[in-house]
């Protein structure tokens, strides 16, 4: 680790790293605006200027901007050096100069980037006497609030929105002196992760559209770190809530999953927390075809109790939304063998077919910090920008493998994002999709390919074949389907770090075992493979752990009166079976409890 000295005190830092980074892991106090850990350096704002010495006997030095400055051994910097002081001081007054002094009033208040880097450089005072620049802002839809007078052109949102996540609706428009962040015109913005440029802008230029509606002050909310519930990713967050109702949803960071993004539907799905479905209190039907009315919590109780008596007579469904916790304390309550998942039978075997493979496997599954290393990825029948959006944003920057080493060749680190970008143009790593339709991440690809979820199946047996011939090869099988075939495997075969992405979206086992055999094939040939599989529901995998049969065994052991009592956990019923069957399953119990937060069918 090479070693430097700040202000005259020692620290070892990590190799490869920046000036201004190192400074901040470091614990140390220096302003930036541009930088951001995800984006990397693009020396935009001028505002992390530190003083650099020669060596020790210099004591003139000259200022560098710390993002663009890489940590050498021995190097000597100051912080805390005048000019340098100075100089900082004066970027932060020209950024404030047509900046609104609106902080009372801003919904970015209590969590301004801009706020606590004037208050770190000491800026109190406006000495400019004249009409500020003003800006038309956009309507930019239901999410993002958009106050362009805010900006001070840090250039974080369209590198985020653009050349991280992909966007192309939103950019930077400049004219004389003016320079504007926004749309082409007001609508609606088209990106599944618009909302992380409220977090990313260290301003209030992009606020939280949702948060105005019952909007409080940040630190008035109650938080608590949680899970998101919208797919089977497991992204990081934290609720946000103030008089017992959720005001907003925000990033929570881990570097081995979400980082420090989520998806819009992630962020924003959370109003059902609030709606006028919930059931706040506990509802009871006396008798029957009589209407639901309100009870008290003891009354609720002491029924229920009566009614489970009796296990032997009670059944209990899952869910697999519901938590691990909620559906072992059901289990346990009426014994595994009366104990159903809450699945249809197709997505009982489709889950029962993922974790065979996944536990038996010899290839593990990544983290979405492994899955942005990859360096040749395969997506086999998934819609994954749908499925796991999180995971679609990690195979975009895995997209970015190739033109990354290709510039560490030449000398120019990571960290260095614009001249990265520039070597690295639109020369993707190896990105193979094989859907049977159209995805968002196709932009991305080397090649794609549209076919049935059968014929989606035969290629993955082919490309296996490829790579170990102990593996079956599928049978007449068309030539260009052959070559595709033998294009995906050599460029899986030669990466360092290859990557088979699959899930239960096609609704087909064989695609499954298809992606596995891959996977598989990859390891019988010595290489680091791995396997992803996304799943539909947040706790998917976990319903499928936990065991039970499914909700047709569930019908069966109500008619055949072997019970006659259905606990329901938090599953919508009509939506996992045909709605005359679910009216045939529910008829045929003798009481019903169902434990749900929202009113359902």
């Amino acid at each position: 680790m090479p070693r430097i000295y700040v202000d005259g005190r020692a620290y070892d830092v990590p190799e490869g790293s920046n000036l201004l980074h190192a400074c901040l892991s470091l614990g140390l106090d220096l302003p930036y605006f541009c930088w951001h850990p995800a984006l990397h350096s693009v020396g935009a704002c001028r505002q992390c200027a530190v003083k650099l010495f020669k060596d020790e006997s210099d004591q003139r030095g000259r200022i560098v901007m710390a993002c663009m400055t890489p940590v050498t051994e021995g190097m000597r910097v100051s912080i805390d050096d005048a000019q340098a002081r100075e100089f900082r001081a004066a970027i932060i007054e020209l950024l404030m100069a047509n900046h609104p002094h609106d902080c009372p009033v801003c919904d970015e208040g209590g969590e301004c980037h801009l706020q606590d880097m004037t208050v770190m450089t000491g800026h109190v005072h406006r000495r400019f006497r004249f009409a500020k620049r003003t800006h038309r802002n956009q309507d930019l839809g239901p999410f993002v609030t958009h106050e362009m007078n805010r900006c001070i052109a840090c250039y974080r949102c369209v590198r985020y929105y653009c050349d991280y996540a992909g966007g192309r609706d939103f950019g930077v428009f400049g004219w004389h002196d003016e320079v504007y962040f926004g749309r082409e015109r007001d609508g609606v913005l088209e990106s599944e992760f618009s909302g992380n440029l409220v977090e990313v802008c260290p301003t209030g230029v992009f606020t939280d559209k949702t948060l105005a509606r019952h909007y409080t002050r940040k630190w008035d909310l109650e938080t608590a770190p949680s899970i998101c519930v919208h797919c089977g990713l497991g992204c990081n967050t934290i609720p946000g809530a103030r008089y017992g109702e959720l005001r907003r949803i925000r990033n929570r960071y881990n570097g081995e999953v979400n980082g420090y993004f989520l998806c819009d539907r992630g962020r924003y799905g959370y109003e059902f927390v609030n709606s006028q479905r919930r059931i706040r209190q506990p509802l009871m039907r006396k008798s029957s075809g009589a209407g639901l009315e309100t009870v008290t919590a003891e009354d609720a109780l002491e029924c229920a109790r009566r009614l489970v008596a009796d296990r032997k007579r009670v059944i209990g469904i899952g869910s697999p939304r519901a938590s691990l916790e909620s559906n072992f304390a059901l289990r346990t309550l009426v014994g595994p063998g009366r104990f159903y998942s809450g699945l249809s039978g197709r997505q009982a075997k489709l889950i029962s077919i993922a974790l065979e493979v996944l536990q038996r496997g010899p290839v593990r599954t990544p983290t979405l910090r492994e899955v942005e290393l990859a360096d040749a990825v395969l997506v086999l029948g998934e819609d994954v920008p749908n499925t796991g959006p999180r995971l679609a944003l990690a195979l975009r920057q895995a997209a970015r493998r190739k033109g990354i080493k290709l510039a560490e060749s030449l000398n120019v680190p990571e960290w260095n994002d614009a001249p990265v970008r520039d070597i690295t143009q639109h020369d993707w790593s190896p990105l193979f999709i094989a859907t049977p339709a159209a995805t968002r991440i196709d932009e991305l690809a080397t090649r794609t390919f549209r076919a049935a979820p059968d014929d989606l199946a035969r290629l993955g047996h082919a490309v296996a074949h490829a790579l170990d011939k102990r593996a079956a090869a599928p049978a007449g099988l068309p030539e260009e389907v052959a070559k595709l075939a033998a294009e995906i495997a050599a460029a899986l075969r030669d990466a360092e770090r290859p990557l088979v992405v699959s899930g239960l979206g096609c609704g087909d086992a064989g695609v499954v075992r298809a992606a596995a055999n891959v996977a598989w094939a990859l390891h019988a040939q010595g290489r680091a493979a791995a396997l992803s599989l996304v799943v539909p529901e947040c706790n998917s995998l976990g319903a499928g752990l936990l065991g039970g049969s499914d909700l047709s065994a569930a019908r069966a052991a109500l008619e055949s009166g072997a019970a006659d009592t259905l606990i329901v956990l938090e599953n919508d019923l009509y939506r996992r079976m045909p709605p005359a069957e679910a009216d045939q399953l529910l008829s045929a119990a003798r009481h019903v409890i169902v434990l749900e937060h929202t009113r359902t069918a």
